[in-house]
């Protein structure tokens, strides 16, 4: 069944605001090429766009005759601010930036895990009302927050976890009551596997095969990321796709029982499960059997120490494998960022020899960043879903 002609210009329309995203300004002629319309359809658009506000002439083209072909179009960058919150147990750093994703403003600012659930909150909210202040923003549009902790998927809210500073849940409310924004809240290790698929390390590469199996530049569109950090987590992406699981609760490999541990874990704690192997301390005490400083343990580049390590990662890695058979795993968190390619060489090798599927391992190309550009992508989003037709 042929689409409505109003159905069909909204397509249209939302198509060439895509473009314009991903390649910037474009002339009406690159427009028609990339998106196969006729010129007068590409016309209209583009008038369409320029009425509502969306788009604008940001120049001309030098290889176009000047004139209305050489008019390079390109998305009205201030027509919709947005924020990005890292919010950690101890910290927030925050991000505003244009509808394209520029940055404008960034700040950060400490908050002790036992500070005053309401004068903490205020604070964070005050210091990003200063920063999109200083970012020109009047008006925020959209704000993603990243957050420890499991989001409910039936109402997108913070679930309550004893181990979360009580600030956090206040935060999320002190932000909805004062902000006239859109303000989305997801666990910040599915933040961080957003980045890396979009921006980062399952991003295909220059110099990659255009897509043939097993080239280590190609893009990834399935893969687990593991959370190596104070605390242990994973997210999964599958088939492009961000999986929460039934509760939310999908990627909690921290309470994996794994072999070499104390025990085994509970519902009431992950110590005895992958947790107790990967976390930071665990880490750290690692590196102190290996006569290290744990400080430097990752980029001091001691085989034995980043071997021992290594077959630690695989065994939550083997399990992820053998259940999803993800292709790839990346390495994100401290852990992961410091370790680089390789830590993540030593952990494929690992893994090669406990698991029959091939896994590529691939180390965080976004590092301390992730958690804030996938929340900022979040934000974009939203704010493009609501603005574009």
């Amino acid at each position: 069944m042929a689409a409505s002609p109003s159905t069909a210009r909204a397509i249209n329309d939302r198509l060439a605001l895509r473009l314009l995203q991903d390649e910037g300004p474009l002339t009406a002629t690159q427009l028609k090429t990339l998106t196969g319309l006729s010129r007068p359809t590409v016309a209209d658009l583009v008038e369409r766009l320029s009425g509502s506000g969306l788009v604008h002439v940001v120049g001309e083209a030098g290889a176009e005759r000047r004139g209305p072909n050489a008019r390079l179009y390109g998305i009205v960058a201030d027509r919709a601010h947005l924020a990005a919150l890292d919010v950690r147990t101890d910290s927030v750093s925050v991000v505003v930036a244009d509808l394209l994703g520029t940055t404008l403003a960034e700040a950060a600012l400490p908050v002790g895990a036992g500070a005053a659930p309401g004068p903490a909150a205020d604070r964070v909210v005050e210091l990003l009302e200063r920063t999109a202040r200083e970012a020109g923003a009047s008006r925020l549009h959209s704000v993603a927050v990243g957050a420890p902790g499991l989001i409910d998927p039936a109402t997108r809210e913070l679930r309550d976890t004893a181990k979360l500073p009580e600030w956090h849940r206040r935060l999320l409310a002190a932000l909805q009551e004062r902000l006239p924004a859109t303000v989305l809240v997801e666990n910040e290790v599915n933040l961080a596997a957003v980045a890396e698929l979009r921006e980062g390390a399952a991003r295909a590469r220059a110099g990659g095969d255009g897509g043939r199996t097993g080239d280590r530049d190609e893009g990834r569109d399935t893969f687990v990321l593991l959370w190596l950090g104070q605390g242990i987590g994973a997210a999964v992406v599958l088939d492009g796709r961000l999986r929460r699981g039934a509760s939310g609760g999908a990627g909690e490999i921290g309470f994996l029982p794994v072999p070499g541990t104390s025990g085994l874990p509970s519902a009431h704690g992950c110590d005895g499960g992958f947790d107790e192997l990967a976390c930071a301390a665990a880490v750290a005490a690692l590196a102190r059997d290996h006569g290290l400083d744990p400080a430097g343990a990752l980029e001091s580049g001691h085989g034995p120490f980043l071997d021992a390590l290594a077959g630690r990662l695989a065994l939550g890695a083997a399990a992820v494998a053998a259940v999803l058979d993800p292709g790839c795993v990346v390495l994100a968190g401290e852990t992961g960022h410091r370790g680089g390619p390789a830590l993540a060489a030593r952990v494929e090798a690992r893994l090669a020899e406990l698991s029959p599927l091939r896994t590529e391992v691939r180390a965080t190309t976004l590092g301390d960043t992730a958690v804030l550009r996938g929340a900022l992508l979040t934000a974009r989003d939203a704010a493009q879903d609501a603005l574009f037709p």
